[in-house]
């Protein structure tokens, strides 16, 4: 999900040989070595072209492009990118208007369901479901299945319980990484009585504004509650405003609604409505904030030069529950689904669902899989590296992001915007009846 803010839209596309691959110019890729040996099992396709359509840009989507650009070239496809900030509001205008992609990366399953439902997103082929079921847990590739259908297959992944903070700020202040909720409070006032505004945060990210609130929300009902309730309530097995949920939202706010403990370097705690999310843990740095919660692809939003690592400019902990035994991790994804079924189509998605396309992205930059093919050693950096070892240990209790898994009327659109209104002063109660209400009869 979300991982763009609102910039200008980029279409970025890949002109690629629909020739046998040739010798290179400068030996920097094997395509242009001639070595299409590893693109073999994809068949050739000669003329043809895929166009994909997701919320990635900039260097995301040069990324991606780079990846699979070998891929493109041995087998003839002309792989189309297009990345667009407004993509939940826009693919649902495309489709309704005759003018679906043939593929999609979905970060709300919820979403992907809805399209799924209404018949308009190709079932996975049998050979699709093979590579799904070798590359991922039952509980990932439950996320893109429909009445026992798989319709789409986990493409990134990411952590979103890190907690990012300067090692500097915590050395020179006697600070120490806590191991419980009670110890991130204790810390939390510490940082408080010292003068520093503890916490930061930004909740604009163009239509999908609010959603770092509901990510606080989700972690810790998980960590209250548990991994039942915690499914229950996204499942709408009890209600929205279920009393343990208020619990979990008042204890968010007893934080984010807080003028003392947020919003460090940017003003009083409502401030973050305004604030983009991308910029929002940035105090971090010069000292005006000690604590941001955000996701591991947020490393790939500290200015340029930035060190990441536990002796760098920032590093990050993961958000503690109240038992330091247990390790609960919210996270999210992307998944790949597609709107059409032509052999390219096959070919591309059987692509993106091995573990060599996860391996070969990794090693271009930050990136997370949850594939089970994956080697850590191939992290861009230490928190790629640590999310991967997150969520391939079997101790870690994983549970997918909320608001993406409900239904797109609740997850993206009354629970984002009841969050900002939450932030910006609606009371707890209101806010999650009216979440509740907002929920569809079936």
């Amino acid at each position: 999900m979300r991982f763009g803010a609102r910039l200008a839209l980029a279409v970025i596309a890949i002109v690629v040989t629909a020739t046998a691959c040739v010798a290179p110019s400068d030996g920097s890729s094997r395509a242009e070595a001639g070595d299409c040996g590893p693109y073999a099992r994809y068949g050739r396709h000669p003329a043809t072209h895929v166009a994909v359509y997701a919320s990635n840009r900039d260097r995301e989507a040069d990324l991606f492009e780079a990846t699979w650009a070998d891929f493109a070239a041995c087998t003839g496809i002309d792989v189309q990118y297009e990345g667009d900030g407004e993509f939940e509001a826009q693919i649902q205008l495309r489709v309704e208007g005759g003018h679906a992609p043939d593929v999609a990366f979905f970060a709300q399953p919820g979403l992907l369901e809805r399209f799924a439902r209404a018949g308009r997103l190709e079932p996975a082929s049998a050979e699709l479901v093979s590579l799904a079921e070798q590359g991922w847990s039952a509980d990932w590739n439950g996320y893109a299945t429909v009445d026992g259908t798989l319709y789409g297959t986990p493409l990134v992944a990411n952590v979103k319980s890190f907690v990012w903070y300067s090692p500097a700020f915590f050395r020179d202040r006697g600070l120490t990484v806590p191991h419980t909720w009670a110890e991130l409070m204790e810390l939390t006032e510490r940082v408080a009585a010292s003068g520093v505004t503890p916490w930061c945060a930004g909740l604009e990210s163009g239509e999908a504004t609010g959603w770092p609130v509901t990510d606080w929300i989700e972690d810790v009902l998980l960590r209250q509650q548990g991994p039942d309730v915690y499914d229950q309530w996204v499942s709408h097995r009890i209600p929205f405003n279920d009393p343990r949920v208020i619990r979990a939202m008042d204890t968010v706010g007893s934080v984010l609604k807080n003028d003392r403990y947020a919003n460090g370097g940017y003003g009083p705690a409502r401030s973050m409505a305004s604030i983009a999310y991308q910029d929002a843990g940035r105090p971090i740095l010069s000292g005006d904030c000690a604590l941001h919660l955000q996701a591991s692809f947020y490393a790939e939003h500290w200015p340029k030069g930035t060190r990441i690592g536990p002796d760098e400019d920032v590093f990050a902990f993961l958000l503690p529950g109240t038992d330091p035994s247990s390790r609960p991790v919210l996270g999210g994804g992307v998944f790949t689904a597609a709107f059409a079924d032509r052999p390219e189509v096959r070919a591309f998605r059987e692509y993106l669902a091995s573990a060599d396309f996860a391996n070969a992205r990794m090693k271009k930059g930050p990136f997370v899989s949850a594939n089970k093919g994956v080697d850590p050693a191939n992290a861009a950096g230490p928190i790629d590296r640590l999310s991967i070892q997150l969520l391939q240990d079997p101790r870690t209790q994983f549970r997918f992001d909320g608001s993406d898994l409900m239904p797109a009327a609740v997850g993206a659109g009354t629970f984002w915007k009841g969050s900002v209104d939450w932030i910006t002063g609606k009371d707890t109660e209101s806010v999650a009846a009216a979440i509740e209400r907002s929920w569809p009869s079936h």
